[in-house]
């Protein structure tokens, strides 16, 4: 199922923190959304699953497939969480109980989505040997395990129930880069797997370059340009996409000078721009 955006916008004790923001990601694709701290990116994902912090209201539209996310219940929306929409974050210390053990993770994850106690046990040593942890992680608890491992666990938490949309939102940054770039080989090849689409929130250009399909910048609250994920790094047309990338050593050099000013570009719905 395509996750569509439509003139989404978060406010917040009147001011506009998120601004009629456009987007949409496909089935089976990578879409980075990429922006400096506080240009609003983790709000905007948050809003998807009704996760913001109190206080902060959202308008616009948001679908996944022809679901309308925002007349569902608080209930039906928890029962999306895991089943058809799964969140991975930095945090992942934060996503895990330290007196429960791997298994009982699992346990409860299915349990709370219907999933028999014999499927759910034999999901999770899929599950677990997916991401190329050995039997036996069952039993271990969080504490005993390195923040690699603990990434991949909840990779393999993110895709138990095989979810349509899985957003994760800077998975890297509390990681080593060769632990890093472990991680995403491994949320890459879970993605082909599973066919799955992923919102892939980062300010890492390096990781754009290797795992995007497409790229979505951001700058305070707005989409400032979208498109293909060649043509904004070989091409980028705004200033401030071109700024970003400039200031990535790895992508900054052999960039074309032609910048069109300020100018919004935002590609239309369904558009895909190489």
């Amino acid at each position: 199922m395509m996750l569509t955006m439509e003139r989404v916008s978060i406010t917040s004790r009147g001011k506009k923190i998120v601004d009629d923001v456009s987007l949409l990601v496909k089935q089976g694709e990578w879409l980075a959304l990429v922006g400096e701290s506080g240009s609003g990116k983790s709000l905007l994902s948050q809003a998807i699953g009704r996760m913001l912090p109190r206080g902060m209201e959202v308008s616009g539209r948001l679908m996944l497939g022809d679901c309308d996310l925002g007349s569902l219940s608080k209930s039906e929306m928890r029962s999306m969480l895991g089943r058809d929409i799964a969140y991975i974050s930095q945090d992942y210390h934060g996503s895990f109980t330290p007196f429960l053990t791997i298994g009982a993770h699992f346990k409860e994850y299915g349990k709370a989505h219907g999933v028999s106690r014999e499927e759910c046990k034999r999901k999770t040593g899929e599950a677990l040997e997916s991401v190329g942890l050995a039997s036996g992680m069952e039993s271990r608890y969080p504490s005993e395990l390195s923040g690699g491992q603990m990434q991949r666990i909840a990779i393999a938490l993110a895709l138990f129930l095989s979810p349509c949309l899985v957003i994760a939102d800077e998975i890297t940054t509390a990681l080593d880069s060769v632990t890093g770039h472990r991680v995403l080989q491994l949320l890459a090849s879970r993605q082909k797997e599973t066919g799955c689409g992923i919102l892939f929130i980062t300010h890492d250009w390096r990781t754009v370059r290797r795992y995007a399909d497409r790229i979505a910048v951001m700058k305070e609250g707005v989409i400032v340009e979208t498109g293909g994920k060649h043509r904004i790094l070989d091409h980028p047309r705004h200033h401030y996409t071109k700024r970003l990338i400039e200031s990535a050593p790895v992508l900054g050099l052999g960039l074309r000078s032609g910048v069109e000013g300020e100018k919004r570009y935002e590609c239309n719905l369904g558009e895909r721009d190489h």
